[in-house]
């Protein structure tokens, strides 16, 4: 048998580890793997020119000027040799050859694994609009992103966004607040109309209107015009909106290619278990690229966020590492925009009436969403610390009284301790 198709194990004593994705999932899952097993062979392989990076900071402190990119780093390009990680960064995978456990890169290089874990994450999702293929539209998943769209906000610029989620918000909070005039089209009647009771999607919307932002809600955009640098958005209305700058914030897609060239189960996300197994008893995946079981909610679920990247990557390192230590937490968003702190726990029902703490008007509350005596879901407004014990209280499954969650009176540290 050549070395090629030999286990590296077998070559080396050592299990030989490779990740596939150097984003935050694929660097926590690095740091985690290396933490738990000092002795193990560890490759991490990024398509980007960046070592490891957290991307919440790129539409917020990074646009505003507040933060460089390399403050976004988990850890400097140096701290992976010197924690014996082999970081190959400019790198594609062209395929996967399981039979034999080999990875073959985009430069012809093959490369044998004992175990992969697939990091592959997501990418924005594409406009299908009439002329977008010609416009100059901006996307912000990536270090580049963020650098060309912060490279042109000022104030004399206008600014259309396409999209009211979180990326969306957040560019049009920071565009703001250096003076840019902002438009957001938003299809569904109120911003973040997947994460949020529509309520509270109003609740932001006016935020966004009292910082002079032009919200454009139950709207589409039929076409987009070039006018030498400028963009003409024309709307479902007729709605006519002149940008100088085009940003797209609509959702991400997966990147599954890779896995589904593979052969592996794939259904909008790589599916595994709450330990990250793939179809392949040799294949874990982890981040915005998974579709996880999760135990606590009973079901499959795909996430988009900071902490889902983080945490499952973190969990499915240690089970590879044989610390059994499963995926199950509640999910968790959250955003920052203007003065406030945004936070959603846990996936409400549509239609669930609403437990109110606080006064919306004074710009502080959580809206709590019950099921059969417990917490579905949770939104909080600038409640950061309360929002800490409402996690507990939901990780652990208490029965609550509706009454104590709406008195501001009782104090919620409390509850979650039982």
């Amino acid at each position: 048998m050549s070395n090629a198709l030999q286990s590296p194990s077998l070559q080396t004593g050592r299990e030989r580890t490779i990740i596939v994705g150097a984003g935050h999932s694929g660097g926590r899952a690095a740091e985690a793997l290396r933490a738990a097993d000092p002795v193990r062979e560890i490759i991490l392989i990024g398509r980007e020119d960046y070592p490891p990076y957290e991307r919440p900071p790129l539409s917020k402190a990074v646009l505003a000027g507040a933060a460089t990119v390399q403050e976004s780093y988990i850890h400097p390009a140096a701290w992976y040799a010197e924690n014996g990680i082999a970081l190959k960064l400019s790198t594609g995978v062209a395929a996967i050859d399981r039979g034999t456990r080999l990875l073959v890169l985009e430069d012809g290089t093959q490369l044998d694994y004992d175990t992969l874990l697939l990091t592959t994450g997501a990418r924005p999702r594409g406009l299908q609009i009439v002329g977008a293929g010609e416009a100059d539209v901006l996307y912000l998943r990536d270090i580049p992103d963020a650098e060309r769209l912060a490279a042109r906000l000022a104030p004399d610029v206008a600014l259309a966004i396409i999209g009211a989620g979180f990326i969306g918000l957040e560019v049009a909070a920071a565009a703001r607040l250096l003076g840019s005039t902002v438009h957001v089209i938003e299809v569904a009647p109120q911003p973040l109309g997947r994460v949020v009771d529509p309520a509270i999607g109003r609740w932001v919307a006016e935020l966004h209107r009292r910082h002079g932002a032009f919200l454009h809600l139950g709207r589409s955009v039929r076409a987009i015009e070039s006018e030498g640098v400028a963009q003409r958005l024309i709307l479902d209305d007729g709605t006519r909106i002149v940008a100088d700058i085009v940003v797209a914030g609509i959702g991400a897609v997966p990147n599954t290619e890779l896995a589904m060239a593979a052969g592996l189960a794939v259904h909008d996300g790589i599916i595994t278990d709450a330990e990250g197994r793939t179809s392949d008893p040799a294949i874990r995946a982890a981040g915005d690229c998974t579709r996880h079981f999760n135990p606590l909610l009973g079901r499959y679920i795909r996430l988009e966020s900071w902490e889902n990247a983080q945490n499952q990557a973190i969990a499915v390192a240690h089970c590879m590492a044989n610390i059994k230590r499963p995926y199950a937490e509640i999910p968790w968003f959250w955003s920052d925009q203007y003065d406030m702190n945004l936070q959603v726990l846990g996936i409400a029902e549509p239609g669930t009436k609403l437990i109110w703490r606080g006064d919306p008007d004074e710009g502080s509350f959580i809206a709590f969403s019950l099921a059969a005596g417990h917490i579905a879901a949770a939104t909080g407004i600038n409640r950061a610390k309360e929002m800490a014990a409402v996690r507990r209280i939901m990780q652990r499954g208490l029965t609550v009284d509706p009454a104590v969650l709406a008195d501001p009176a009782s104090r919620l540290t409390a509850l979650a301790k039982g």
